[in-house]
């Protein structure tokens, strides 16, 4: 056999075999697609639930899904703090509203003037929806969709309030890069723990956040210990992206309106 001919039938070897990979890798990416997005759906529930103090430590699949069954979404207009009719966006658009993907359509959200961009987002959107937790009628828990950037990038979570709309009952996030040790410990349970029952608002003085993560511990004997947390060590950028997406969320450009009109029970 010549060096040619020894050539072309490696050549002609290893396109066959990258072909064969290609199909392998495509196919394996269309199968595993659907068991990629309902791990996805199912993460984003538990850290809805765990946000709201509902989630078990080692939960099934099946019982997350059965405890989240007791949660509605709604959405809510951002400008008005009313909820959308269903007419409006079409049935079931509150189960199906995806906020991230409609924060990058120019025709459902709006650039933020960089002056009331706190949290470095960007964009807002027309639309955001809360999950509530309701029994008799009435909303125990109120859970809003948060993100803000940090160090190193955006974090995505939730930040669940009380029915009074101003009690903090839990925050978390279900994404980001933040540094290992450092921002990263914003997942740290004893973190976490420090913030059911801080307040939001300082209503006798009006309806602007107050809520911050301060630089080293809290001091308990002040009046604003109320509406503060313990900074994350050695985290302090990404200790003031929480202050500014918690602020940026329960401010005027964020829920303010809707969390007054809870308030006021209209």
């Amino acid at each position: 056999m010549s060096n040619k001919e020894s050539i072309n039938k490696t050549v002609m070897v290893a396109l066959l075999l990258c072909i064969v990979c290609s199909i392998v890798v495509s196919s394996s990416v269309v199968l595993l697609k659907p068991v990629q997005q309902k791990n996805k759906a199912l993460n984003l529930k538990a850290n809805i639930l765990a946000a709201a103090g509902l989630l078990q430590e080692g939960a099934s699949a099946q019982e997350i899904e059965e405890r989240f069954a007791s949660i509605s979404a709604k959405l809510v207009d951002l400008d008005t703090g009313e909820y959308v009719e269903p007419s409006a966006v079409g049935k079931d658009a509150a189960l199906a509203y995806d906020q991230r993907k409609a924060a990058k359509d120019p025709s459902l959200s709006e650039p933020i003037p960089s002056d009331k961009d706190i949290a470095s987002i960007k964009r807002r959107v027309d639309y955001a929806k809360v999950y509530l937790v309701e029994k008799d009628n009435e909303i125990e828990t109120i859970i809003l969709p948060v993100s803000g950037y940090g160090l190193w990038s955006t974090l995505h979570g939730f930040l669940a309030l009380e029915g009074d709309a101003n009690t903090v009952v839990g925050l978390g996030f279900y994404e980001h890069a933040e540094t290992p040790g450092l921002g990263g410990e914003v997942d740290n349970p004893r973190w976490k723990a420090i913030w059911p029952g801080k307040k939001v608002y300082d209503l006798d003085e009006g309806d602007e956040p107050k809520l911050q993560v301060v630089k080293g511990a809290v001091d308990k004997s002040r009046d604003e210990a109320i509406h503060q947390v313990d900074g994350l060590s050695g985290a302090t950028l990404t200790s003031r992206g929480i202050t500014n997406l918690v602020r940026y969320w329960t401010g005027a450009e964020g829920f303010q309106q809707y969390l007054n009109k809870i308030r006021e029970g209209v």
